[in-house]
């Protein structure tokens, strides 16, 4: 099992900057994915970015150049840099954790964040 808990959500104007954090706990695999993923007002769950703890990472075109990924494997722990924040950032964050190199593995997610961006 893995627990994950994210932070660091909240209110801020455009142009603004946010960081969230995202914790996890439990039983920690050495190979593994984690990544932010969110859900606009209406809309579906969408992916942000990804990295992997070989520190491969992914963005999403939306958000490239502007959020950075990043992890720090001793404390399990994964942020997502915000900068230049647009009014359609605005979306619940969610964190997700997957083991690689298990065929079928579960997806875990996080409780989510709130990030609302004012125009």
């Amino acid at each position: 099992q893995v627990q994950l808990v994210e932070s660091g959500g909240g209110l801020v104007q455009a142009g603004g900057s946010l960081r969230l954090s995202c914790e996890a706990s439990g039983t920690i695999s050495s190979l593994a994915r984690m990544g932010w993923f969110r859900r606009p007002p209406g809309k579906q769950r969408e992916l942000v970015a990804t990295i992997t703890t070989g520190g491969s990472v992914y963005y999403s075109d939306s958000v490239k150049g502007r959020f950075t990924i990043s992890r720090d494997n001793a404390k399990n722990t994964m942020y997502l840099q915000m900068n230049s924040l647009k009014p359609d950032d605005t979306a619940v964050y969610y964190c997700n954790y997957v083991r690689l190199g298990v065929p079928g593995a579960r997806d875990y997610w996080g409780q989510g964040t709130q990030v609302t961006v004012s125009s």
